[in-house]
């Protein structure tokens, strides 16, 4: 019995010293200043877990992200909730009903769509395996912004951003702009 009792204090202390560590991950930005201009492009890169804003002038804003699956390796076909890798532009912005915020990208483009019969023709994938469609940027729902903190990814291949931190980006990211997901 004094050994469970030993046991189960030692797991307690452990869980709350790991809370005391416990640090959120929020969004950083370069300068206060809005964007002036119409060159603002995308950067996500997967291994850093960020997507980076950058204007004519630079970098302007980094936020916390996390994607589908913990496999972070290019999206091969529909339902492996993998985050696709390449060029994209942003084609329509919208609320959804769960998350909110959502800036959908071009996914599947031709380079997409390339890929996909080479990896269909080499059997890399099953040949009844679809391409998919439907990847964006969006939100959390309201409750859940913690996902981001603790790099649980968790979406169907979307990148997903903090609620309130996606409220800020959708903001003044418009249709048209180009993003580019990395590795």
């Amino acid at each position: 019995m004094n050994n469970r009792l030993y046991l189960v204090s030692i797991l307690t202390f452990l869980i709350l010293i790991s809370f005391s560590f416990y640090s959120s991950r929020n969004i950083v930005k370069f300068r206060s200043t809005k964007l002036i201009d119409s060159s603002v492009y995308i950067i996500v890169d997967k291994s850093d877990f960020e997507l980076r804003v950058y204007d004519s002038e630079g970098w302007y804003a980094t936020y916390p992200v996390v994607f589908g699956s913990k496999d972070t390796s290019d999206k091969l076909f529909e339902g492996d909730k993998r985050t696709p890798n390449g060029n994209y532009k942003i084609i329509l912005k919208k609320i959804h009903n769960k998350w909110g915020p959502e800036l959908l990208l071009d996914y599947p483009n031709k380079e997409n769509i390339t890929l996909f019969n080479e990896r269909k023709t080499r059997r890399m994938i099953p040949s009844t395996a679809k391409i998919g469609s439907g990847i964006a940027i969006h939100a959390t729902r309201p409750s859940e912004e913690w996902t981001v903190d603790n790099f649980q990814n968790w979406t169907d291949g979307c990148v997903s951003v903090k609620y309130t931190e996606m409220k800020d980006l959708y903001s003044y990211i418009e249709v048209g702009t180009k993003v580019t997901i990395q590795p």
